[in-house]
């Protein structure tokens, strides 16, 4: 039987762990939308103006520019997002929160934020933060 490394192990965690986290936050499901949703509005609530260039939001959640394409259609459909054009290079477009997603995200919020403290108590993260500096070195950028 063969071992394998602690980084190994660290990662093989990891990836059940975004599994298992996937599928508690279906709960978000009865506000219409999923966490991937949730993670969008999110970072387009944040940004300048409720927009960011649809390459840099790529970028921020980890997806590849047609992986971002994919999940704004929908949220285009719906009314959460829409495509914004950059007039002086018609290369770029942007993702825009509309009003529709602003108001979903806000009332998505309290059900997001209850989901992550059943999955990690408060409490838990004031006493390790090595944890959370350990994911901003794997790559993560939401503080």
């Amino acid at each position: 039987m063969s071992t394998i490394n602690q980084p190994l192990k660290l990662l093989m965690n990891l990836a059940k762990i975004q599994a298992v986290i996937s599928r508690k936050f279906d709960g978000l499901t009865v506000h219409g939308i999923g966490f991937n949703d949730f993670l969008i509005l999110h970072l387009l609530q944040q940004a300048p103006g409720g927009q960011l260039r649809r390459t840099e939001l790529a970028e921020k959640i980890g997806l590849t520019a047609s992986g971002i394409t994919r999940l704004l259609l929908p949220m285009e459909k719906t009314g959460l997002v829409t495509r914004g054009a950059n007039e002086r290079d018609a290369r770029v477009s942007y993702a825009k929160l509309t009003h529709a997603g602003k108001t979903i995200y806000e009332e998505a919020l309290p059900s997001a934020s209850a989901i992550s403290e059943d999955i990690i108590p408060d409490e838990y993260l004031k006493k390790s933060p090595p944890v959370a500096d350990l994911l901003l070195m794997l790559g993560g950028n939401i503080r």
